[in-house]
């Protein structure tokens, strides 16, 4: 039985390849080089009150992102 191609299988399709055959290395490494961003955005951590004025906002933010890349 041969394998699917990973590079054009949908990320969800992917991820639930390497749920379901968990010893396949390959599968789980071309997951990790697909969709781990190079370009993420990290954003400090909040060091006081002040700050978490805008997490709403960035949490937003995030969360949309999130659903494009879906």
């Amino acid at each position: 039985m041969s394998k699917p191609d990973f590079m054009i299988m949908p990320r969800v399709q992917l991820r639930q390849y390497i749920l379901d055959h968990r010893e396949d290395d390959q599968a789980f490494q071309i997951y990790l080089d697909r969709f781990t961003s190079e370009d993420a955005v990290i954003f400090p951590a909040p060091q006081s009150i002040d700050d978490l004025e805008n997490f709403p906002e960035l949490h937003q933010q995030n969360l949309e992102r999130l659903r494009k890349q879906a």
